[in-house]
């Protein structure tokens, strides 16, 4: 499954939970674990996105910086797959 249908799956699940101060606990304690998981090897840099995309069914700012992420990614990934392909 690719990324980004995973990341709307999620998107959609959490846009549909009632419950504003859940979504944003728990987003903030993502970015917040991804941000140690850049020094702590048990958490892992994936908690930022996953983060950004639960805040971003609320925050304007969180929608804005996980689209740009996403985009950096897509980017990352196609030089990726030029490079393989030579």
């Amino acid at each position: 499954m690719e990324f980004k249908r995973i990341i709307d799956r999620i998107y959609a699940y959490f846009k549909s939970h009632p419950s504003l101060l859940v979504r944003a606990v728990v987003g903030i304690s993502l970015v917040i674990a991804g941000v140690l998981g850049l020094f702590l090897p048990i958490l892992g840099i994936w908690m930022i996105p996953m983060g950004l995309v639960l805040l971003s069914v609320d925050f304007a700012v969180a929608r804005r910086l996980s689209a740009y992420l996403l985009r950096g990614w897509n980017s990352v990934k196609n030089l990726w797959q030029e490079k393989d392909k030579r």
